[in-house]
């Protein structure tokens, strides 16, 4: 069997959708095609980080994966009690999921805009936390080298995202990652203020170059990057501005990625310079096309067909993305990032055009530690 390939991960948040992602990480695991090396996260996406890491600290990849089905499952559970989407009924088709907001979930909705959950929730309970804490032993897992973690949060008073690094990260850690502040209070770590990480890195990248030395990171995308038409109806626009504003700070740091590989491409970077950076691979799974019948509302489904379906379509695809891209890891970037960034590409992380990447593009350029990009963990 060939020794397995090192791999980055970056982990969007979504909500109930991030069960997409735990498809999609099942199937990589079981794969054994690859060594995850680190995982940057933000929101669901730090949850499924620290329950795959706990997973694999436990048991190893069946570990993991055991780990990951019992921590949806126990969401699912919680969701019976707590959920506040009643859904109408919802039914599979040959096109997949439809879902209806229910009158219940419109009135939710409309009262979180209102009400401060200051006011609705003012011992800040978050039933969430403890189905965490149930299935994550933090302490054990912060003492764990066999993976690096960095945990996405947003800083209420400065505005400026926070990454929790493999040593700090903790419940409180991942909870702040998922503090929406419609619903949650903002959760506070040392005496500052967080809100979910998506607003300021969903995930940021920047960890990944400056703490590891992989040169191959594979984004899971749930947000989608294009829609076809232009929203009219004000639940719409709503759900449109959600995904735009989720979308914005990654698509910032590609094209910082972007920039830097055109200088040293184009040998504008002078020699001092050059060393400071190294080729960065980038892959994408992107849920666009697989998740585009499903609106905002829907993140908040944990019922455990929605959530089983979800993850069905997880797994395929990243089978897709493994029998496509999957053999490149190690060798060269499957995102022409200038084609991805100019006009990103519905569907998953398939090469652009007819399967093939420019020669000039396989490679993109990410900062690395001056000292020559070993591991650190801080």
């Amino acid at each position: 069997m060939a020794k397995p390939r090192p791999l980055n991960l970056a982990l969007q948040g979504g909500g109930a959708h991030g069960a997409y992602a735990w498809g999609v990480l099942d199937r990589l695991l079981e794969s054994a095609a690859f060594e995850i090396s680190a995982v940057t996260a933000t929101s669901a996406g730090a949850m499924n980080a620290v329950v795959l890491a706990d997973g694999l600290r436990r048991g190893g990849v069946p570990g993991a994966r055991d780990a990951l089905r019992a921590f949806w499952r126990d969401v699912s559970l919680l969701g019976l009690f707590v959920n506040p989407v009643m859904r109408l009924p919802t039914f599979e088709t040959a096109q997949g999921w439809s879902f209806e907001p229910s009158p219940a979930y419109l009135f939710f909705d409309a009262f979180t805009r209102l009400v401060s959950p200051y006011r609705f929730n003012p011992l800040g309970f978050n039933p969430l936390r403890e189905v965490l804490e149930r299935h994550v032993d933090f302490a054990a897992l912060r003492r764990f080298e066999g993976i690096g973690l960095f945990v996405n949060a947003t800083n209420v008073r400065t505005g400026r995202g926070r990454v929790f690094h493999c040593r700090e990260v903790t419940a409180d850690a991942v909870m702040a990652s998922a503090c929406l502040p419609f619903l949650f209070q903002a959760v506070e770590i040392e005496g500052e203020a967080y809100w979910d990480g998506g607003y300021t890195g969903n995930p940021a990248l920047w960890p990944l170059f400056y703490h590891t030395p992989v040169h191959d990171v594979l984004l899971v995308l749930l947000n989608p990057l294009e829609r076809e038409e232009v929203p009219m109806e004000a639940a719409h626009i709503n759900d449109r501005l959600n995904e735009i504003s989720f979308n914005a700070s990654l698509l910032a740091e590609l094209r910082a990625i972007a920039f830097v590989q055109k200088l040293l491409g184009e040998g504008m970077l002078e020699e001092g310079v050059r060393p400071r950076y190294r080729p960065i691979r980038v892959h994408a799974i992107r849920a666009d096309r697989v998740l585009d019948d499903l609106s905002v509302e829907s993140k908040l489904d944990t019922s455990w067909g929605f959530l089983e379906g979800l993850f069905e379509r997880g797994r395929g695809a990243a089978e897709a993305w493994l029998a496509d891209d999957g053999r490149s890891v190690g060798r060269e970037g499957t995102v022409d990032l200038k084609a991805f960034l100019e006009r990103p590409m519905r569907g998953g992380g398939r090469r652009e055009a007819e399967g093939t990447v420019p020669p000039g593009d396989k490679d993109q350029a990410g900062p690395v530690d001056p000292a020559g990009g070993a591991p650190t963990r801080p």
